[in-house]
Protein backbone atom coordinates (compact mmCIF):
# COMPACT_ATOMS: atom_id res chain seq x y z
CA UNK A 1 0.00 0.00 0.00
CA UNK A 2 1.91 3.71 -0.96
CA UNK A 3 -0.97 5.44 0.23
CA UNK A 4 -0.27 7.77 3.54
CA UNK A 5 -4.06 6.88 4.79
CA UNK A 6 -6.94 5.47 3.18
CA UNK A 7 -10.04 7.23 1.51
CA UNK A 8 -11.96 5.60 4.02
CA UNK A 9 -9.86 6.71 6.87
CA UNK A 10 -9.49 10.57 5.24
CA UNK A 11 -13.50 10.07 5.73
CA UNK A 12 -13.39 9.36 9.39
CA UNK A 13 -11.01 11.87 9.96
CA UNK A 14 -13.31 14.62 8.74
CA UNK A 15 -16.30 13.03 10.56
CA UNK A 16 -14.67 13.21 13.86
CA UNK A 17 -13.52 17.14 12.98
CA UNK A 18 -17.67 17.61 12.09
CA UNK A 19 -18.72 15.97 15.24
CA UNK A 20 -16.42 18.30 17.36
CA UNK A 21 -16.83 21.26 14.91
CA UNK A 22 -21.03 21.53 14.23
CA UNK A 23 -22.06 21.14 17.22
CA UNK A 24 -19.42 23.68 18.48
CA UNK A 25 -20.25 26.16 16.42
CA UNK A 26 -24.05 25.88 17.07
CA UNK A 27 -23.63 25.67 20.90
CA UNK A 28 -21.63 29.17 20.96
CA UNK A 29 -24.07 30.43 18.71
CA UNK A 30 -27.32 29.69 20.60
CA UNK A 31 -25.67 30.51 23.66
CA UNK A 32 -24.43 33.91 22.73
CA UNK A 33 -27.97 34.28 21.52
CA UNK A 34 -29.90 33.32 24.99
CA UNK A 35 -27.37 35.13 26.78
CA UNK A 36 -28.23 38.39 24.74
CA UNK A 37 -31.50 37.75 24.75
CA UNK A 38 -31.74 38.09 20.73
CA UNK A 39 -35.01 38.75 18.89
CA UNK A 40 -38.11 38.60 20.17
CA UNK A 41 -39.15 38.79 23.86
CA UNK A 42 -36.96 41.11 24.05
CA UNK A 43 -38.59 44.48 24.92
CA UNK A 44 -36.19 46.84 23.51
CA UNK A 45 -36.06 44.76 20.52
CA UNK A 46 -40.19 44.50 20.47
CA UNK A 47 -40.13 48.01 21.13
CA UNK A 48 -38.58 49.03 17.68
CA UNK A 49 -39.74 50.16 14.35
CA UNK A 50 -38.90 46.83 11.87
CA UNK A 51 -38.18 47.48 8.31
CA UNK A 52 -40.63 45.88 5.60
CA UNK A 53 -38.44 43.30 5.25
CA UNK A 54 -38.47 41.60 8.51
CA UNK A 55 -38.98 37.92 8.50
CA UNK A 56 -40.95 36.17 10.84
CA UNK A 57 -39.02 35.39 14.05
CA UNK A 58 -38.71 31.76 14.29
CA UNK A 59 -37.01 32.64 10.71
CA UNK A 60 -33.95 33.49 12.42
CA UNK A 61 -33.60 30.85 14.72
CA UNK A 62 -33.99 28.34 11.66
CA UNK A 63 -31.62 30.45 9.23
CA UNK A 64 -28.89 30.72 11.69
CA UNK A 65 -29.30 26.98 13.20
CA UNK A 66 -28.74 26.16 9.40
CA UNK A 67 -25.53 28.51 8.71
CA UNK A 68 -24.12 27.48 11.56
CA UNK A 69 -24.35 23.73 10.43
CA UNK A 70 -23.15 24.43 7.05
CA UNK A 71 -19.49 26.93 8.94
CA UNK A 72 -19.20 23.75 11.24
CA UNK A 73 -18.90 21.57 8.08
CA UNK A 74 -16.88 23.76 6.18
CA UNK A 75 -14.67 24.58 9.11
CA UNK A 76 -14.14 20.84 9.24
CA UNK A 77 -12.96 20.48 5.72
CA UNK A 78 -10.43 22.68 6.22
CA UNK A 79 -8.87 21.31 9.90
CA UNK A 80 -8.79 18.11 7.90
CA UNK A 81 -7.24 19.19 5.11
CA UNK A 82 -3.56 18.55 6.74
CA UNK A 83 -0.18 19.26 4.74
CA UNK A 84 -2.14 22.07 2.85
CA UNK A 85 -0.20 25.51 2.69
CA UNK A 86 -3.47 27.93 3.90
CA UNK A 87 -5.28 25.75 6.16
CA UNK A 88 -3.38 27.91 9.01
CA UNK A 89 -4.21 31.34 7.10
CA UNK A 90 -8.05 29.95 6.83
CA UNK A 91 -8.29 29.01 10.68
CA UNK A 92 -6.97 31.89 11.26
CA UNK A 93 -9.15 33.99 9.29
CA UNK A 94 -12.40 32.05 10.30
CA UNK A 95 -11.68 32.35 13.93
CA UNK A 96 -11.60 36.16 13.84
CA UNK A 97 -15.00 36.12 11.34
CA UNK A 98 -16.76 33.81 13.68
CA UNK A 99 -15.78 35.77 17.33
CA UNK A 100 -16.76 38.60 15.94
CA UNK A 101 -20.23 37.22 14.47
CA UNK A 102 -20.48 36.06 18.46
CA UNK A 103 -20.00 39.44 18.99
CA UNK A 104 -22.55 41.04 17.16
CA UNK A 105 -26.06 40.04 19.77
CA UNK A 106 -24.51 41.62 22.75
CA UNK A 107 -23.46 44.78 21.07
CA UNK A 108 -26.87 45.29 19.43
CA UNK A 109 -29.38 43.66 21.80
CA UNK A 110 -27.74 44.06 25.00
CA UNK A 111 -25.56 47.67 24.15
CA UNK A 112 -28.53 48.80 21.96
CA UNK A 113 -25.37 50.45 19.79
CA UNK A 114 -26.98 49.24 16.44
CA UNK A 115 -25.10 51.50 14.35
CA UNK A 116 -21.36 50.08 15.76
CA UNK A 117 -23.58 46.78 15.21
CA UNK A 118 -24.02 47.59 11.35
CA UNK A 119 -20.13 47.76 11.00
CA UNK A 120 -19.62 45.22 12.77
CA UNK A 121 -21.35 42.92 10.31
CA UNK A 122 -19.72 44.78 7.44
CA UNK A 123 -16.47 43.40 9.40
CA UNK A 124 -18.07 40.27 8.85
CA UNK A 125 -18.41 40.17 5.80
CA UNK A 126 -15.04 41.27 5.32
CA UNK A 127 -13.61 38.97 6.92
CA UNK A 128 -16.52 36.21 5.79
CA UNK A 129 -15.80 36.90 2.38
CA UNK A 130 -11.63 36.33 2.94
CA UNK A 131 -12.21 33.44 4.83
CA UNK A 132 -14.65 31.89 1.57
CA UNK A 133 -11.41 32.89 -0.65
CA UNK A 134 -8.99 31.33 1.52
CA UNK A 135 -11.57 28.31 2.24
CA UNK A 136 -11.43 27.92 -1.41
CA UNK A 137 -7.81 27.55 -1.61
CA UNK A 138 -7.84 24.25 0.94
CA UNK A 139 -11.32 22.60 -0.06
CA UNK A 140 -13.76 24.40 -2.67
CA UNK A 141 -16.56 22.40 -1.27
CA UNK A 142 -15.96 24.19 2.11
CA UNK A 143 -16.06 27.82 0.07
CA UNK A 144 -19.44 26.72 -1.33
CA UNK A 145 -20.45 25.80 2.02
CA UNK A 146 -19.72 29.72 3.16
CA UNK A 147 -21.56 31.15 0.03
CA UNK A 148 -25.66 31.10 2.26
CA UNK A 149 -23.63 32.84 4.96
CA UNK A 150 -22.07 35.51 3.35
CA UNK A 151 -25.80 35.70 1.57
CA UNK A 152 -27.44 36.05 4.82
CA UNK A 153 -25.15 38.45 6.17
CA UNK A 154 -25.77 41.17 3.08
CA UNK A 155 -29.48 40.30 4.38
CA UNK A 156 -28.51 41.28 7.94
CA UNK A 157 -26.49 44.21 7.21
CA UNK A 158 -29.70 45.77 5.35
CA UNK A 159 -31.80 44.62 8.46
CA UNK A 160 -29.70 46.16 10.85
CA UNK A 161 -29.43 49.66 8.60
CA UNK A 162 -33.07 49.88 8.08
CA UNK A 163 -33.93 49.34 12.10
CA UNK A 164 -30.96 51.86 12.87
CA UNK A 165 -32.57 54.73 10.22
CA UNK A 166 -35.97 53.97 11.25
CA UNK A 167 -35.36 54.05 15.34
CA UNK A 168 -33.54 57.36 15.70
CA UNK A 169 -32.33 58.00 19.47
CA UNK A 170 -33.17 53.50 20.54
CA UNK A 171 -30.00 53.25 22.28
CA UNK A 172 -32.18 55.32 24.97
CA UNK A 173 -35.40 53.54 24.25
CA UNK A 174 -34.82 51.37 27.25
CA UNK A 175 -32.63 51.01 29.98
CA UNK A 176 -29.53 48.82 28.78
CA UNK A 177 -29.25 46.92 32.03
CA UNK A 178 -31.09 46.82 35.84
CA UNK A 179 -32.26 50.44 36.75
CA UNK A 180 -34.10 50.64 40.25
CA UNK A 181 -35.66 53.96 41.02
CA UNK A 182 -36.17 54.38 44.80
CA UNK A 183 -38.03 57.32 45.97
CA UNK A 184 -37.63 58.40 49.87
Amino acid sequence: MNEIASPAQLRMSFARWALVTVPAIVFLGFLMGRVSNSGFGNPWYDALTKPALQPPGWAFGAAWTVLYIMLGLAFAMVLNARGNRYRGYAITLFAVAFISNLAWSPLFFVAHKMLAAFFLILFMLAFGIATTIAFGRVRTAAAWLMVPYLLWLCFAAILNWQTYVLNPGAETLAPAGRVTQIDL
